[in-house]
């Protein structure tokens, strides 16, 4: 799992701190491909009315599959 992890990591699919609703899919969705996170989360709901309990299945796996991402430590007294 750590192997797909790195990878969705490299490309930039990481499920971000700030802005998350649920679990940050949609919002990690939203910064990979440029977008507002509500617009992402429009589309997803959208495509539930289109095809109908898709995103059941898909928002839990990306969930498992996305990983987060790490918190950006700051080093404090460091110039």
């Amino acid at each position: 799992m750590n192997a797909v992890h790195d990878s969705l990591a490299r490309q930039g699919l990481v499920r971000p701190q700030q802005g998350r609703m649920i679990a940050g899919v949609c919002a990690g969705l939203a910064r990979r491909f440029g977008l507002d996170p509500w617009i992402a989360r429009l589309l997803f709901v959208l495509a539930l009315f289109v095809i109908p309990g898709s995103q059941i299945l898909v928002y839990p796996v990306l969930w498992l599959v996305m990983p987060a991402e790490k918190p950006a430590y700051s080093t404090v007294g460091e110039l």
